[in-house]
């Protein structure tokens, strides 16, 4: 076998390894921390230097920016943000990336088989936080390893005059660099691998600083492709979120660009060896294009809102489920969740309806109704297949239940959809046509006990939405008291009968049909409660 053969394996091997162990790491914080990061980034105030912080501490700990990007894009999205709140958190997800370069410019490539060994002691043997933590050391791990395998493996290159050549002509070409390295970073999603290549380049003697930094900017550029794509289909405050990312950093290398040389001499004051140098060079860039843009972060808000303007959307399914942030669990549930809350809306808004249908003979709304059930079914649907998808991903214990208990939610609310539709709508049609009238004390009794039962949907929905289990518990406590109403309005229901009351027997059957129906769905609403406590019991 040939050295040019050595050499591209052990580049091809060394990049895979890259490429692996940047998913480990991110994939092991994120469950270690997903949960609590997701909380944080979507209870963010307007205040930028503390949305700058937030980003930037939230990127150290996914390993990504275009994770961090891609949650935002997914809150706003479900409109839990917008893009006034992201930008700060857009700018501080470019500094909170570059810890990782940091960190691999750190001279540990001998150490990293050592690194692997802990990093999987650590996630055999650890249990819930720690088994996390350990994996992310194995991806530093892998990362070292996969730098130190290009390091030697291209090593030899370093004597030839060819290469050498050819290096200085790429060099010479910081144009071409910063595009091949864009799309480089495009396609496999993570700016920290592209510069850990160029790192373990350097630190076989084959990349200067001059080389370097293109390829740095380019992979910044790169780094925005993954959002872009995520906001494709979504709503216009997630697109708009996407363009201010790539904004920003094409706006960055076309300031520094034509300055390549004068800020190559500036990095190299700031240390002696280039695996740092280029590490630092990564970290100026990014806070320098921070400090310009945050200033003018609600001009550009103003400027991306202008360009990037609302359009209607025919509602006829899902609108927060994305699938590019499957592989993010802790955001995927978010977005989930956010559908089942508006899934629950409809059904209330139907549950609401029912009443005036019954009290007006609104034929018109029976129809807004009725036909509402399906888009009540569309979402189950959605929601369903989304959460399906999500499981094939690597989920914690608690991701697991919360999923489980989404999947309850959905169907629960989709079986009150369908009471209301094919028994309350249904009960209203044969009112109308039959000219029926409750009498005053009926009518009366049906209204009280169907404000019970909008009062405690409104109460589960709440629990769900805050994951409050005291408002759960409230919810449970009521079914007991809705079913005593219930057999009490019955009781009286009869006596009224039995006294001949004219409007009582002409109605009676409604009547009393609509008192079970009712019943029925503070059942399936109970249900959501349990779901909220954990319990999947009727």
């Amino acid at each position: 076998m040939n050295d040019a053969n050595l050499v591209l394996f052990a580049l091809l091997g060394g990049t895979a390894l890259l490429l692996y162990g940047v998913r480990l790491v991110g994939e092991g914080l994120q469950r270690a921390a997903g949960t609590r990061l997701r909380h944080i980034l979507s209870t963010l105030t307007g205040n930028r230097l503390k949305a700058l912080a937030v980003g930037a501490g939230a990127t150290a700990i996914l390993q990504s920016s275009s994770a961090t990007t891609v949650m935002l894009v997914g809150f706003a999205s479900a409109g839990l943000l917008t893009l006034r709140q992201t930008i700060g958190v857009i700018l501080g997800a470019d500094i909170g990336t570059t810890v990782t370069v940091q960190l691999l410019a750190f001279n540990v490539l001998g150490y990293a088989a050592l690194v692997v060994f802990v990093g999987w002691f650590l996630q055999v043997t650890g249990r819930g936080t720690i088994r996390y933590v350990g994996q992310s050391i194995l991806g530093f791990g892998f990362l070292f390893l996969g730098m130190k395998l290009v390091a030697d493996g291209t090593a030899p290159l370093a004597t030839s005059a060819l290469f050498a050549d050819f290096l200085r002509a790429l060099t010479d070409q910081p144009l071409l660099l910063i595009i091949l390295a864009a799309i480089f970073t495009g396609l496999v999603r993570s700016s920290a691998a592209v510069i850990g290549l160029a790192l373990s380049l350097a630190a076989s003697g084959l990349m200067p600083l001059l080389g370097a930094i293109p390829v740095i900017l380019g992979a910044n550029i790169g780094t925005a492709a993954t959002a872009l794509l995520a906001s494709v289909g979504q709503n216009a405050e997630a697109r708009r979120v996407a363009a201010a990312h790539a904004v920003f950093k094409v706006a960055g290398v076309a300031i520094f660009a034509p300055f390549i040389g004068p800020f190559a001499d500036l990095v190299r004051l700031t240390a002696p060896d280039v695996q740092r140098q280029i590490a630092n060079a990564h970290t100026i860039f990014n806070v320098a294009v921070a400090a310009l843009f945050l200033p003018f972060a609600n001009v550009a808000a103003d400027l991306f809102v202008r360009l990037i303007p609302e359009t209607q959307r025919a509602e006829t399914g899902a609108r927060y489920l994305n699938p590019a942030v499957l592989d993010t669990p802790a955001v995927a549930l978010g977005q989930a969740l956010r559908e089942t809350l508006r899934m629950g809306d409809v059904v209330l808004q139907s549950l609401r309806d029912t009443i005036a249908v019954l009290e007006r003979d609104d034929e018109r709304l029976m129809a807004e109704v009725i036909a509402r059930d399906d888009l009540i079914d569309r979402l189950e649907e959605d929601i369903k297949q989304y959460l399906v998808k999500l499981r094939e991903h690597s989920l914690t214990e608690e991701q697991s239940q919360r999923e489980t208990a989404l999947i309850f939610v959905i169907v629960n609310l989709e079986e009150i959809g369908d009471v209301i539709d094919k028994n309350l709508m249904e009960l209203a049609e044969k009112k109308i046509r039959g000219n029926h009238v409750f009498s005053a004390q009926g009518w009366q009794e049906i209204r009280d006990l169907h404000a019970k039962v909008v009062e405690n949907l409104e109460l589960a929905m709440s629990a769900l939405a805050a994951q409050d289990p005291a408002v759960a518990e409230k919810v449970i406590r009521h079914k007991a008291n809705v079913n005593v109403l219930e057999r009490q309005l019955r009781q009286t229901h009869i006596s009224r009968l039995h006294s001949g009351l004219r409007e009582s027997i002409d109605t009676s059957s409604i009547h009393l049909d609509l008192l079970a129906a009712l019943k029925r769905a503070n059942s399936l609403v109970t249900g959501i409660a349990y779901a909220v406590l954990g319990q999947h019991a009727a």
